[in-house]
């Protein structure tokens, strides 16, 4: 089944086209360029990964997954953190504290399934104790 994906000229997908663990080195995915410290940098995809997954193998859905790769040799440095981003993130962090109901700061990060601190939440709980 495997060698059905494997399309290095790129005939049958258009783009070249490798199955899991066999695309050469001079590719990589998003991640791959990321750990080394590099960004697709504006180039399109150069090829694919493809593979079968069980847990996509159900009536009705595709099981063929798809990973795209850049090529390494146009990939571009990743652009450092400015003093006003690094800003805007301990802004938006903070604000993920602060509790919509009591406006109080939790100390940690309000989960979304709560939607409020847990001494909002569970008021109960806080009388026990």
């Amino acid at each position: 089944m495997a060698s059905r994906l494997y399309d290095p000229d790129g005939t049958r997908y258009g783009i070249p086209t490798f199955p899991w663990r066999m695309a050469p080195e001079e590719y990589a995915t998003r991640r791959q360029l990321r750990a080394r410290g590099l960004r697709p940098g504006g180039q399109d995809v150069a090829a694919q990964v493809l593979w079968y997954s069980r847990r996509y193998w159900r009536k009705g859905t595709n099981p063929i997954r798809v990973a795209y790769l850049y090529r390494l040799d146009g990939a571009k440095p990743v652009r450092p953190m400015t003093p006003a981003k690094w800003a805007a993130l301990a802004k938006a962090n903070a604000a993920q504290q602060v509790c919509p109901e009591c406006r109080r700061d939790a100390g940690y990060r309000i989960a979304t399934s709560l939607g409020m601190c847990t001494t909002c939440a569970y008021p109960e709980d806080q009388r026990a104790a």
